[in-house]
């Protein structure tokens, strides 16, 4: 896909043909990664890790809105897909419009889920239809005191 980040945003059709000519297990991962900091990129880095090559959910500004509120995402869709894109271990992302990827998963048939430690095993959307097909569930351990959240508190002058 080239050196430029924009690239590595798919549209869902592309995304799915470009699953198809991977060698190797394909990775998955979701989330909104509205100010990436070092937690998300630890989870991006393992979760490569774990195949072949790794696409990246990710949240559209009307699904961060549902689920986050009416002052996120602090940065747009295109412009949190262009950084992720820019780094080494993302090879492709895919907006998704709904609450969870659960159609997104559905979709590109990872071989491979990634989520941190935080999720339970039993609420990781999507661990079923992986497990089903004979891949595995990974849960990341969190890198201590990074997080979205606790940044814009500290941004905001509140606590973390």
């Amino acid at each position: 896909m080239g050196g430029d980040p924009a690239a590595k945003l798919l549209a869902l059709g592309a995304a799915q043909a470009w699953r198809r000519g991977v060698r190797g297990p394909v990775v998955f991962t979701n989330g909104v990664f509205d100010v990436l900091h070092r937690g998300h990129v630890a989870l991006l880095v393992a979760a490569r890790a774990e195949g072949a090559a790794l696409v990246v959910g990710l949240n559209s500004d009307a699904s961060v809105r549902r689920i986050k509120g009416p002052q996120r995402p602090l940065n747009a869709e295109r412009d949190r897909a262009y950084v992720l894109g820019a780094l080494a271990c993302v090879d492709a992302v895919v907006l998704f419009g709904e609450d969870t990827p659960a159609a997104l998963v559905a979709a590109l048939e990872p071989d491979v889920l990634v989520k941190g430690a935080d999720y339970a095993p039993d609420a990781i959307v999507g661990a079923d239809v992986v497990t089903a097909r004979g891949g595995r569930v990974v849960r990341v351990p969190l890198e201590p005191g990074f997080s979205t959240t606790g940044l814009i508190a500290r941004m905001r002058g509140g606590a973390a």
